[in-house]
């Protein structure tokens, strides 16, 4: 590290894999903080061959010394590459008061101004810059809540899919010194798209050291397969001459966002020796179509060594399946050259379904890899790792943890332990008598698991809260069936093997409305300690053919990802109805895709289908034979006792007076449902807040006025028949 007038100057090193990457992040070793003169997160100007700057954290100490670590963005935004030097000093922190960005057309027509603000708050902007939309949310200011970031996340999930994070935009105007993007920033987009004229993505060949720690954890059998077949291929190609046999060497590699896909390649192309070109396919497409031209003409085999491996990342967006893209039929004409030639390239995505036909084809792309998300094993030796230099207190089981984070993939238990331990941080900071010695409780990761949540299954799973069987009131035939056809499935797997038999693939609810189906599956999800994976029936419709098949099959490949996970079918008489009672195609289509995910080659390991419908006469029958939704389980109206335990459950936070008798109430709701139980709670304190918004208390006048005005909701003429 040397020490110019102003700042240090520091060697750039690529950044590690994991939740820093292009969220405008570098970090640097506490004596260059100690040099520059300034505190964490600060916000540092990096100068190269242009200037730029971002957010400088502190990182480990396997950071050599005089280095700084960097991103590919950053690198772009500096114009520097791996192995350069870069000038870097404290900047003041200065609020961005209005932002232009350009991106392609599509993503500027989709994108409202208001959600790229959020997904742009707390980064560090300059003009010229290349930015993501992935969040920087460690050093965030100080209006900024986690619910505007969740709701940011929603947002661009909503709009682009899986493939968000890889959108690039470019900044076209800017303040003249690097700036904070607050809630005040007016951010607009530019009146002429413009594409970032960056290196980002350049095809230029980088050794990757040979680390085999760094496979990701759960994904050691897929890359296994693939050092298998690179080794083969590229390392022995004298012995497939004399077999008189080829290889193809073309791979889509797919799993969801953050499962460590590109690590696990640069891991294997280091344990075999092997350079890695690495090309980046948001950066293709948002190219004017000549310099994309340009880019994939130097993919051409001539261009690229033999031993090596050309590595694609985010090919859906370059060779999307839905839509043209310019440059579309050249990539993948250059993809086919390649594996011709025996060049080895291996293709990224977290939407396989989204990647066009004409890639993924038998002289292309002809072999597909799926990385699974961690299992509890895994997730357990990642926080092992990322919890290493933590001060944990006794009561931390890591083992539980894992068993509670299914879904979760490496960069979501990173930001977990640091949430964790930035709550035992506020607490120790507001205890009365400050510890000596601070730890992480296991408290702490108790709230922070409930603002961390599997950023691969973002905007797919439905939130259990901390809903238990305990909570649902009466039922207990009903629950104890439900505890055996469905929680033990996904949490005693191996007893099931052990005794010889397959576990129940699915069940089905069928009782009036509002007596606690979807609470009974929120609640056996969370006991359960599964991921829950919710859809309505009238959501998988589509119109336009086999849209609707594809949601079926895009439903189960993510619960088998998310393994153990319970698959609700809400309102399933509207998904799979009785085929053949009218004309409607799209009905039996749908029924059809069900059945095959349900019996289908793909085993649902891990996996329940619990269905719900009010009207179990219109569901197609064959959906009900043995081995798919074999136990149908009537759930019955509350019974006294039962609406008691519900409007006490209802009632367990509200004050009430002492001439408030909630059990002699539920005697006299004959006919009430579960939902009308807690409306009735709910219509009492409205009652009481009408007489007093300073101190209400709900008296035995506020629930008389609510049984006025709530009559009960269930039809006994419509029970009975369901009943029979």
């Amino acid at each position: 590290m040397t020490l110019p007038d102003d700042g240090v100057s520091l060697v750039t090193q690529a950044m590690p894999p994991g939740v820093d990457t292009r969220r405008g992040i570098v970090r640097i070793s506490a004596d260059a903080f100690a040099a520059l003169g300034g505190p964490a997160w600060s916000v540092v100007q990096l100068t190269g061959r242009r200037r730029t700057a971002a957010l400088a954290a502190p990182a480990g100490p396997e950071l050599p010394a005089g280095h700084i670590w960097v991103d590919d963005l950053v690198l772009t935004n500096a114009g520097a590459a791996p192995g350069d030097s870069l000038h870097v000093r404290i900047a003041p922190s200065v609020a961005a008061d209005r932002l232009a960005l350009a991106g392609s057309p599509q993503v500027m027509s989709t994108l409202p101004p208001q959600t790229l603000r959020l997904a742009l708050l707390g980064k560090v902007v300059s003009a010229g810059d290349v930015v993501s939309l992935l969040q920087q949310d460690y050093a965030l200011p100080t209006d900024v809540t986690e619910g505007l970031l969740t709701e940011a996340r929603r947002q661009l999930q909503t709009l682009f899919g899986p493939g968000w994070p890889a959108i690039l935009l470019s900044v076209t105007e800017a303040p003249t010194v690097p700036a904070v993007v607050t809630m005040s920033t007016e951010v607009i987009w530019a009146a002429v798209p413009a594409t970032p004229a960056s290196t980002v993505g350049t095809p230029a060949a980088t050794r990757t050291a040979a680390d085999a720690s760094a496979v990701p954890d759960g994904a050691e059998a897929q890359a296994a397969e693939l050092r298998d077949m690179l080794d083969v291929a590229l390392n022995s190609p004298e012995l497939l001459g004399k077999l008189g046999a080829t290889a193809s060497l073309g791979v889509l590699l797919s799993g969801p966002v953050g499962c460590g896909k590109a690590s696990l390649v640069h891991a294997v192309a280091g344990a075999l020796g092997l350079e890695v070109v690495a090309v980046s396919g948001p950066d293709l497409v948002a190219m004017p179509t000549d310099q994309a031209q340009q880019r994939i003409a130097a993919l051409r085999p001539a261009q690229i060594p033999a031993r090596s491996v050309v590595l694609v990342e985010d090919v859906e967006v370059v060779a999307p399946r839905a839509e043209d893209v310019p440059v579309e039929a050249a990539f993948t004409e250059v993809v086919r050259e390649l594996v011709t030639a025996g060049r080895a390239v291996v293709c990224t995505t977290s939407a396989a379904h989204d990647v066009s036909r004409r890639l993924v084809a038998p002289d292309v792309l002809s072999r597909e890899l799926v990385v699974p998300l961690p299992d509890q094993a895994a997730r357990q030796r990642m926080l092992t790792r990322l919890t290493g230099r933590l001060q944990l207190a006794p009561d931390v089981a890591l083992d539980a943890v894992a068993a509670r984070t299914p879904g979760f993939v490496a960069a979501d238990l990173t930001a977990l332990v640091r949430a964790a331990g930035l709550e035992a941080a506020e607490r120790e900071r507001h205890a009365a008598t400050p510890s000596p010695s601070p730890q992480v409780a296991a408290a702490d990761f108790d709230a922070a698991l409930r603002t961390v949540h599997a950023s691969a299954m973002d905007g797919q799973l439905l939130d259990t809260g901390d809903v238990t069987l305990d909570d649902v009131g009466g039922l207990g035939d009903v629950k104890q069936t439900l505890t055996e056809a469905v929680i033990w499935p996904v949490a005693h797997p191996e007893t099931f093997t052990r005794m010889g038999i397959d576990p129940p693939r699915g069940v089905l609810l069928y009782g009036p409305p509002g007596c606690g189906k979807t609470f009974l599956v929120k609640a056996l999800a969370h006991d359960g300690r599964a991921n829950l994976l919710s859809v309505k029936g009238a959501e998988l419709l589509s119109k336009w053919v086999g849209e609707s098949e594809a949601g079926v099959r895009e439903l189960f490949q993510r619960a088998r990802g998310a393994a153990p996970s319970i698959v609700f079918l809400d309102e399933v008489d509207a998904l799979a109805p009785v085929r053949g009672a009218d004309d409607n195609d799209v009905g039996d289509r749908v029924v059809a895709a069900l059945l095959t995910e349900l019996d289908g080659i793909d085993e649902l390991h891990g996996v329940v289908v619990v269905a719900a419908t009010n009207r179990p006469d219109m569901v197609d029958p064959a959906m009900l034979r043995p081995g798919r939704l074999e136990q149908l389980v009537f759930v019955a109206p509350p019974d006294a006792d039962a609406r008691a335990a519900i409007m006490l459950n209802a009632a367990k936070k509200t004050p009430l007076t002492e001439d408030v008798d909630l059990r002699a109430v539920a005697n006299r709701c004959e006919g009430f449902s579960g939902a009308d139980c807690v409306a009735l709670v709910r219509q009492s304190a409205l009652s009481a807040m009408r007489r007093s918004l300073s101190d209400p208390q709900v008296t035995a006048v506020d629930v008389e006025t609510a049984l006025r005005g709530l009559p009960p909701s269930l039809d006994p003429a419509q029970v009975e028949a369901l009943r029979a």
